[in-house]
């Protein structure tokens, strides 16, 4: 992965038309920006309240190359802050929409294509208009990736990136124009439209809500999710980086690398040759209830509500099985610690989603890691990694690699950016100036959650009437939730929810599962008068694990500017409608 150079490098050797754009420029905000990040000044966005961008004495641009691939704008804020504090001063802003457009030179895609490097200039093309993008390439939130564009039309490359496609990005590129592509070669253009790489993607539920359409993320209705143990696979959450990828089964191998035995094994052979082991396991995005901390001060990603969450019956090979047939052995241990993940899906670089976990969670007859062919009886599903994923319970979503491509036993961690530079928390007070994700252990278990599913926030219940508070309870690790405490007098007094274990309504509880190996949330419900005389009641819960760790008591004290681990109690308020007279 390949370091810009400086801003102020690229202010040498401009042609004259590069000249007349130094002169022209606009700052540059965020291209590969999602959501309303993308401003030139942020109010309270990243962690760091309302500021202006401000030079840094950073003489290095760190880039989050692989940022842009999650879809979401996210993790793109930190080098978006580096590139705009080392924005040379020099360059003007030119109000867009300014210059007449037939006063700008007509180029052929000859011309175009000759400017595709830092030395020649970085012109591209979009929907007929031509723009020299030299001075914007070191501060481009997604690195180096954008000269995959140099000297061509930009429209392949955001129909795979789609967050490109919103107003204020349309508004910065057009500070860039310097003219008009030919005609003829529009012409060419056109007739050779780029395919939407997802548009294979599945279809999905429509009852999913979503949060990002390309690539697709969404969650349940929280009030689907309690109804059932197992959450059909239909309506568990989705969480895709990049575009579904299609796998063919027949001809489809899992590489096995790092040990004496290097494999090579076909999906017939992962069935046959391994024992088949079913696991119960809640899978939790490592994001869920962000959006309440969005309420605390505004954090970079996908908004997700309550129900980034879901719980899945998993069947395939044990990955100890398949780990110990491929070589590894005692003295494995003395050098290797981490076990390595590749997806399929992967950008146009050919750069793939990547994760790792602990070689002792891999090896551990009681870690229960699978490479999961079958979810809840019956093959993957496309969106949840068809025809093969890692399934690691306990641990956070991010490390349950999909469509799974290559398993490496290593000395170090997964190098990929979502173990690196994503997917870690950080104290209130880091901010996108100050932040260094090097110095942050990346998240595995997850810490203890609990969250109200009925009644919804803002409902209405009937006066002198009973209430049923309904939701899901789980913790990382294998830790066992033991107790779920509800108030419906905002945390005056509280009252014991009972728990549910995937057993029918009328039977005896299912029991406890072996110490640390409880990886399936638990359902709660309490039945319980309101308080009397009230107009409004505030819901409230929170859970407790065999370990006796709790939920903290509000939001504001794990914010972090990730939106990662939110797990405070959960809220809701309800009004009550009053006996007419």
């Amino acid at each position: 992965m390949l370091l810009l150079r400086r801003c102020r490098s690229l202010t040498t050797g401009l042609c004259p038309v590069q000249a007349q754009r130094r002169r022209q420029a606009a700052p540059p905000a965020a291209w590969c920006a999602g959501g309303s990040w993308g401003s030139r000044s942020s109010s309270g966005g990243g962690g760091g309240g309302d500021q202006q961008y401000h030079h840094t004495q950073d003489s290095c641009w760190r880039p989050a190359l692989a940022g842009i691939l999650a879809g979401t704008g996210a993790v793109l804020a930190y080098g978006l802050h580096k590139h705009q504090a080392e924005r040379p001063a020099t360059i003007a802003t030119a109000p867009a929409g300014t210059r007449d457009p037939s006063s700008l030179p007509v180029f052929s895609q000859e011309e175009v294509a000759k400017h595709a490097s830092l030395e020649a200039g970085v012109w591209v093309t979009y929907r007929g208009s031509v723009y020299d993008i030299t001075e914007f390439v070191a501060m481009h939130p997604g690195g180096d990736k954008i000269l995959l564009a140099a000297g061509g039309a930009l429209e392949p490359f955001w129909a795979l990136y789609a967050v490109h496609s919103q107003d204020h990005v349309l508004d910065i590129l057009s500070e860039y124009k310097v003219g008009q592509l030919d005609p003829e070669d529009q012409k060419r253009q056109q007739a050779a439209k780029p395919s939407d790489p997802y548009s294979s993607d599945p279809q999905r539920h429509p009852a999913l809500r979503v949060n990002s359409q390309k690539p697709f993320n969404a969650e349940p209705p929280p009030e689907l999710l309690s109804d059932s143990y197992i959450t059909p696979s239909a309506i568990f959450f989705k969480r895709n980086h990049l575009p579904v990828p299609r796998v063919d089964p027949a001809s489809y191998q899992l590489q096995v690398e790092g040990l004496p035995r290097p494999l090579s094994l076909s999906l017939q052979e992962l069935k046959t040759r391994f024992p088949k082991h079913t696991v119960t396991a809640t899978l939790q995005c490592a994001g869920n209830r962000r959006s309440e901390m969005n309420k605390v001060k505004q954090v970079k990603g996908l908004n997700w509500g309550i129900a980034a969450i879901s719980n899945a019956t998993w069947s395939g090979a044990r990955l100890r099985d398949v780990l110990l047939a491929a070589g590894c052995g005692p003295d494995t241990a003395q050098w290797a610690r981490h076990v390595q993940f590749e997806g399929l899906d992967k950008d146009v670089t050919g750069t793939t989603y990547g994760a790792s976990i602990p070689l002792n969670k891999a090896l551990s007859e009681d870690g229960d890691v699978l490479l999961a062919y079958e979810m809840n009886g019956e093959d993957l599903p496309a969106d949840h990694g068809y025809p093969l994923r890692v399934v690691v319970p306990g641990t956070v979503g991010a490390r349950n690699v999909k469509w799974l491509g290559k398993v490496i036993v290593s000395g170090e961690e997964s190098s990929s950016h979502w173990q690196q530079n994503d997917y870690k928390g950080f104290s209130p007070s880091t901010d996108w100036d100050t932040v260094d994700f090097k110095s942050a252990p990346a998240i595995q278990e997850l810490p203890i959650q609990s969250a109200i599913t009925q009644p919804l926030d803002g409902a209405m219940v009937e006066f002198g009437e009973e209430v049923t508070v309904r939701g899901y309870a789980w913790s990382g690790g294998g830790r066992e939730v033991v107790r779920v405490d509800v108030s419906l007098d905002g945390g005056k007094t509280w009252q014991v929810a009972q728990l549910r274990s995937g057993e029918e309504e009328g039977e005896a509880p299912a029991p406890s599962p072996p110490p640390g190996r409880a990886w399936a949330w638990k359902l709660w419900e309490l039945v319980a008068p309101l308080p009397p005389g009230v107009q409004e009641v505030e819901i409230m819960c929170k859970a407790v694990d065999s370990s006796y760790n709790m939920q903290p008591d509000s939001v504001a004290p794990i914010w972090n500017l990730r939106g990662v681990l939110s797990n405070a109690w959960h809220r809701v308020r309800v009004k009550v409608r009053m006996e007419e007279d």
